[in-house]
């Protein structure tokens, strides 16, 4: 069944990748020295993948996998993994969503079976789905209730006016109360087919062992359906500031949230230049944010900033923790420094630091079959695992200058979106 068998191998991250006849892209990493066997199955099914009627429709789906299929009734999954010693747990995004089985190598055989068969064969039964809703709607509630949850997504949605990006992961109430049973088995049959799917697999298992499970038990995929087809607008860059400002009386400090949209998965080494950039202005407290707006001006309790990739385009966020009369005077000063990021060489000290801890932080993020089976998973799902692979390379070869120029093109203070939550 095998087709094309493509090795992809580094001194520390080898890995095999293979694809199976009927598009179904395994990745593999043999670690002897573990009995841990950790599989994560990742498919391009997040809420990208939702025509604007359907939001919410992958996160919710995500629950129903776990409520069985016509050979695995529910709970039965939840019954067999908890009593092997195993776990399992799932995850949506936009541009995914992905289930992880963590399990001894001696007990992957009676595991892996149950998983591949809910991914593949979900029933959705209707008492279920209406159980579920409820769940869901909960999770909502209790989201509307976080501030900082509630300041993401403000600044989301200012960020991008066109963009499935903008919309809710979680989906709004209106609309999941729309939904049906056969509307998600729908998307269901859509997107959970092989072409659309990766299985990472590490651990204490052999590559012939490893390859051979999974042809046996990912090999019966449900009869295809299509969604209503939809195109995806790409967002144009912002030509202004765009303000947002919320009162939250329940809170007793001000947020302030700053961001700017960045360059797509494929651009990765845009994409570690700006997380390089993120590490110089708020991480640590040798950091430029951190240093003069908490440590010695101490107008601040606390800010940070993030790179996030993504599929289509990636976002660099900056957020503050702080007190309402010091809002607009902190966003002057972070302004400043995005001009001397753009108009002033980084010093040679600072750039090593940074440096230093993005490919601290990556060696430490691939230290259990776990982690590298979701970096392998993540990678090659919003764009190619060659990118995972290269990633501290990337990092090593960036240059002052380059940098500086990336902060010029991406980090403008005179285009970007801000989010105000006042008590």
């Amino acid at each position: 069944m095998v087709q094309v068998s493509t090795p992809l191998e580094t001194p520390t991250l080898p890995v095999k990748v293979v694809q199976l006849s009927n598009g179904l892209t395994v990745i593999h990493q043999h670690i002897s020295v573990t009995p841990v066997v950790v599989t994560d199955v990742w498919l391009g099914a997040g809420a990208l993948a939702e025509p604007e009627p359907w939001s919410g429709m992958a996160h919710f789906l995500e629950h129903m996998i776990f409520k069985g299929s016509p050979q695995v009734e529910v709970g039965e999954f939840d019954w067999v993994i908890e009593n092997t010693g195993g776990m399992a747990n799932a995850a949506t995004s936009h541009d995914y969503a992905h289930f992880y089985l963590a399990t001894a190598n001696t007990h992957l055989e009676q595991t892996l079976p149950y998983l591949s068969e809910i991914l593949l064969h979900a029933s959705i039964p209707d008492d279920e789905f209406i159980r579920e809703r409820d769940v869901v709607l909960e999770e909502i509630r209790a989201s509307n209730d976080d501030p900082d949850w509630l300041g993401l997504q403000l600044l989301y949605q200012t960020l991008y006016e066109n963009h499935p990006y903008k919309r809710s992961i979680l989906g709004e109430v209106e609309l999941l109360m729309q939904h049906t049973p056969d509307l998600m088995r729908c998307f269901h049959r859509t997107h959970y087919q092989p072409e659309n799917m990766t299985v990472a697999i590490v651990g204490g298992i052999d590559q012939e062992s490893a390859l051979s499970i999974v042809e046996r038990t990912f090999n019966n995929f449900g009869v295809r359906s299509e969604c209503p087809s939809f195109t995806i607008d790409a967002e144009p860059p912002l030509l202004s500031n765009r303000r947002q400002e919320l009162k939250l009386p329940r809170i007793e400090q001000a947020r302030l949230l700053m961001g700017w949209i960045g360059p797509s998965a494929e651009n990765l080494e845009q994409g570690v230049g700006l997380d390089i950039l993120s590490v110089i202005l708020a991480e640590g407290r040798c950091s430029r944010l951190v240093d003069e707006l908490r440590e010695e001006k101490q107008l601040v309790l606390d800010i940070c900033s993030t790179f996030s990739l993504q599929q289509d385009s990636s976002v660099f966020a900056i957020s503050a923790l702080l007190d309402t009369p010091d809002l607009y005077l902190v966003e002057k000063i972070i302004c400043n420094h995005l001009w001397q990021l753009a108009t002033e060489p980084i010093s040679a000290k600072e750039l090593a630091r940074a440096k230093r801890l993005l490919i601290n932080d990556y060696i430490f993020s691939t230290e259990t079959p776990g982690q590298l089976a979701s970096i392998y998973g993540y990678y090659n799902t919003i764009n190619c695992l060659e990118q995972c692979l290269s990633y501290s390379a990337t990092v090593e070869r960036l240059t002052a200058e380059q940098l500086q120029r990336l902060a010029g093109a991406y980090l403008s203070p005179e285009r970007y979106a801000s989010v105000i939550l006042k008590p």
